[in-house]
């Protein structure tokens, strides 16, 4: 059951995880604070932000609910269109155009192999490791909202660089996790760059021993 609009001052933010706490203005117990339940920002929170919430007891624990940065909520549009929203949520589904071109080198160099060596392992690992590195971020998506110990960052980017990168995009989108944060991005998309121009020395150096 929802409280009455309050308002407190984020008196701690832990950015990587995605939750905080906030100290109300009446003095009482701080309150817990997930990233998913703040709606409709224009940034990222920091410590000292004023936030307004309502308050909400969910499996016994209490936390904000539906909270908002004071001078940092995107204006409602009155003409519907989409209204910004710090956690990438979107009607669009996985970018199955954009997936299916980033899979073109990966499926013409693991079908070269299979076709020249009779090796299926390249064309296995792609879909294998994908599937892996899916659930290990549903996992942490899952860690994040109930406030748990996240999955260490590396572990993620760990299973994009062995192959789970396709799995690793699908579940960015449709889990809606690890968007917004740049350095995390910067490093994925730099994994997902390796592997296309790894593919394209192989499959020019195929063709020149041809």
């Amino acid at each position: 059951m929802k409280s009455g609009l309050r308002q407190g001052k984020l008196s701690k933010w832990k950015d990587d995880r995605g939750f905080g706490f906030i100290q109300p203005s009446s003095g009482e117990k701080e309150v817990f604070l997930h990233i998913s339940d703040l709606k409709d920002s224009t940034r990222r929170p920091k410590v000292g932000d004023q936030i307004c919430y309502y308050l909400v007891v969910k499996d016994g624990k209490t936390k904000a609910s539906d909270a908002f940065i004071l001078g940092a909520r995107a204006k409602a549009s009155s003409e519907g269109t989409q209204k910004p929203s710090l956690t990438g949520k979107s009607k669009s589904s996985v970018p199955v155009v954009g997936l299916c071109l980033l899979l073109i080198l990966p499926l013409c160099g693991s079908l070269q192999i299979l076709l020249t060596t009779r090796n299926p392992l390249p064309l296995l690992v792609y879909p294998v490791i994908s599937l892996i590195t899916f659930v290990v971020y549903a996992d942490d998506k899952a860690r994040a909202k109930a406030g748990r110990w996240r999955t260490q960052e590396s572990i993620l980017h760990l299973c994009e660089l062995l192959g789970g990168w396709p799995g690793g995009l699908v579940a960015q989108r449709k889990l809606r996790h690890k968007t917004l944060k740049q350095s995390y991005q910067v490093v994925f998309w730099i994994i997902v760059t390796v592997h296309q121009l790894l593919w394209i020395f192989w499959l020019f150096s195929q063709i020149q021993i041809e």
